[in-house]
């Protein structure tokens, strides 16, 4: 085998996000994955550093996040609305993404597959919700640089994705949510 994983990785930035909605800007999955890993990297030192709770290490999560969408590098983006229609399709779409991951597994080196694996396949149950509370905050990012451009398209995404977020009932992200988030909404000489 030629070891296409790493190769598969750089063709994440082919992979546009939020497909079904006009954008302002566009964003790829690359520069997602990137924004969610400086963001779940900040939420578990925010879980351990601020609130001096128990949690997993911001290192091991800003990892998981950087491969957190990997297997969309052979699904594609599949939009929210479609995915989480019902539970029978979001049973499906983990299935489908299971496949793609394990298939991209098995185009890593076969000595580093172990290392890979609780990435790709999401397997660290310590670190998943921190990655999936960072996931949910690059969206809801997302919805207020679109609105803070005038794009009105993203109004009914915050409303959702904030009642999402508010739902993980993760006091880190509720810290977040109370302390930074209003910085993304001014502009650089603001900031």
């Amino acid at each position: 085998m030629a070891n296409e994983f790493y190769a598969m990785m750089g063709r994440m930035r082919n992979i546009t996000r939020w497909s079904l909605m006009r954008n302002s800007f566009a964003e790829n999955v690359q520069e997602h994955s990137f924004q969610v890993a400086v963001l779940a990297h900040g939420l578990a030192l925010i879980r351990r550093e601020i609130l001096l709770l128990p949690g997993p290490d911001p290192d091991r999560c800003a990892v998981a996040a950087l491969f957190h969408d990997a297997s969309e590098t052979l699904t594609g983006d599949m939009p929210t609305p479609i995915k989480y229609y019902n539970p029978q399709i979001k049973s499906a779409y983990k299935q489908v993404e299971r496949v793609a991951g394990e298939r991209l597994l098995n185009m890593a080196p076969e000595a580093l597959r172990p290392a890979y694996q609780p990435l790709i396949l999401e397997e660290d149950a310590e670190v998943t919700p921190v990655v999936k509370a960072a996931d949910k905050l690059s969206a809801y990012i997302k919805c207020v640089e679109e609105q803070k451009a005038g794009n009105t398209e993203f109004e009914c995404a915050a409303q959702q994705t904030m009642h999402a977020m508010r739902e993980m009932y993760r006091p880190e992200l509720d810290w977040f949510l109370e302390h930074c988030l209003e910085a993304f909404s001014l502009n650089l000489d603001q900031l």
